[in-house]
């Protein structure tokens, strides 16, 4: 195929793609990239007792981490937050795994016209005391445990969604900072804040199923944010952002492009999971996310152009970038989880597009 056919042929879908973030639009888009014809009829029953397969989490994660690793980085450091004085973020312990609660002051930490471009969350792994691990028995060696990182979002009528960000597995007999990317986190913050701190768990589970290795996860403990805990390597949120005068800003639309009178730019278009009736069950993660969309107009070319075929020109997708997604599917009476990589679902750049 001609090059140029092809570059154009790509375009087309980009701009297609875009211009679908409609919800019936949007909808389209995503049932076409699955290979279905309609949205599987899932139910709050569904999601009882379902539990997600180590694999699929896993690769869910890896393919966040890859996605994390292309977006644009140059941060500079915006600030090291370590908790709110008077709130001592417990720690729960269970049967099958521990959870430690952590609450992060968030209001004002952010500077005005810039962008988080990564956040990490740093937990210091106390050294092991031998006295937590079981009684040694015949069983298969247990040598590290998985740490997962959820954010919480506080529904107004009492109860928590959380989101899985980050999960990855932690030697049992190390100690010292281990390091986890709440980029997605903060993002889903800034666009859901009702000027209330970030919630995030910390769940710790057995690195695989099985009751020794719960109890050997038991072991595993880090500093927490409760003035009883003297530690002095408390959980700290390391926040890195992006000045957009300096770096980001020529692409991204001001505020007037929201009346139309800006150039072409890229515009903030975000996408709830939770908030669209034939998504909140289908959809496990993301919550939701920025698909960002183009707006503005683009300058046209001159009359004598327009006699050689030259057309309109106006503001369409350049480039965009894929969205990872955990999801439900119905296999006749089973429903199983599945992980997947969408393309063309983030926006990354806009530009003028001649029409033919």
């Amino acid at each position: 195929m001609d090059v140029r056919v092809a570059r154009m042929l790509c375009v087309l879908c980009l701009v297609v793609t875009v211009r679908a973030f409609t919800q019936e639009g949007f909808k389209e888009v995503l049932l076409k990239q699955m290979g279905l014809s309609e949205v599987p009829k899932l139910h709050k029953r569904d999601l009882v007792d379902l539990v997600i397969p180590d694999h699929v989490k896993n690769k869910y994660i890896s393919m966040l981490k890859r996605q994390r690793v292309k977006r644009r980085a140059l941060p500079s450091l915006a600030g090291i937050l370590r908790g709110i004085p008077g709130n001592a973020g417990e720690v729960l312990y269970s049967d099958t795994a521990t959870r430690q609660h952590l609450i992060f002051d968030m209001e004002g930490r952010i500077p005005k016209n810039s962008e988080v471009t990564m956040a990490e969350l740093k937990l210091f792994k106390k050294p092991l005391d031998r006295a937590n691990l079981p009684a040694k028995q015949s069983h298969r060696p247990v040598s590290h445990a998985r740490v997962s990182v959820y954010w919480v979002q506080r529904q107004h009528d009492g109860t928590n969604r959380t989101s899985l960000i980050d999960s990855r597995l932690v030697p049992i007999r190390e100690s010292g900072w281990k390091n986890f990317d709440v980029t997605q986190a903060v993002h889903y913050w800034l666009r859901n804040k009702r000027r209330e701190p970030m919630f995030l768990e910390v769940w710790i589970e057995g690195e695989r199923v099985g009751s020794h290795a719960s109890e050997m996860a038991k072991a595993v403990r880090f500093t927490s944010q409760d003035p009883k805990d003297k530690a002095l390597s408390k959980p700290e949120l390391v926040l890195y952002t992006l000045d957009l005068e300096d770096y980001g800003g020529p692409g991204d639309c001001k505020e007037e492009a929201v009346t139309g009178k800006s150039t072409c730019c890229r515009q903030e278009n975000y996408v709830n999971f939770r908030e669209l009736t034939w998504t909140q069950y289908w959809i496990i993660e993301p919550a939701g996310y920025q698909a960002y969309r183009c707006s503005g107009g683009c300058l046209q070319p001159p009359s004598p152009l327009r006699r050689f075929g030259y057309g309109d020109r106006s503001c369409a997708v350049a480039e965009s970038s894929p969205l990872p997604m955990m999801y439900l599917v119905k296999r006749g009476n089973r429903t199983e989880i599945e992980a997947a990589e969408f393309p063309n679902m983030i926006v990354e750049k806009c530009s003028c597009v001649t029409d033919g």
